[in-house]
């Protein structure tokens, strides 16, 4: 019997985050981040991310953590957006509607764009990840240099705040 995809998937991550192994297989601190322009989203992505430093968080509408994390992440990006921070929330709702229904309720200052491509050409998928919330902190010449799974309330918006602080800083 074959069991269909969408049930391994959960088991998968359950997996890899009780083993204690990074969910971001392909993309890892210190490696560069895929170059957003070239994957096609629904919506704008911010015109200029060059000398920025930049949160990619992966997220979806049915997704508990996710749903906490959003007010902490429009806390950062109102916080450290005028000193460079650029925060890009990457959908992952099969359907558009689900993010729509979902931003109604949760209203946000930060980018937010639908990773819409075709099965293969995601981004989600080219870069492995495995968990919902899933981030990446990448410093102002592109490079990752915080990886987070999940979102754990407070303990997570300190981790991000002396992160961020730390990349302004350089």
């Amino acid at each position: 019997m074959q069991l269909p995809n969408k049930l391994f998937a959960p088991l998968i991550t359950i997996c890899v985050l009780a083993a204690g192994i990074t969910a971001f297989a392909d993309v890892k601190v210190g490696s560069a981040f895929p170059d957003l322009a070239s994957f096609k989203f629904e919506g704008q992505l911010p015109a200029e991310l060059k000398g920025k430093v930049v949160i990619v968080d992966f997220w979806a509408s049915w997704c508990g953590p996710c749903k906490k994390s959003f007010p902490v992440m429009d806390e950062l990006q109102k916080k450290f957006g005028p000193q460079g921070l650029v925060i890009i929330a990457v959908n992952e709702d099969e359907k558009s509607a689900n993010m729509d229904r979902f931003l109604k309720e949760n209203k946000v200052s930060f980018t937010v764009v639908r990773d819409a491509a075709p099965a293969g050409e995601k981004l989600i998928e080219k870069i492995n990840v495995l968990a919902m919330p899933s981030s990446f902190i990448i410093d102002s010449s592109g490079k990752v240099c915080f990886c987070h799974n999940g979102f754990h309330g407070a303990e997570t918006k300190k981790e991000y705040e002396k992160e961020i602080e730390s990349l302004l800083k350089k």
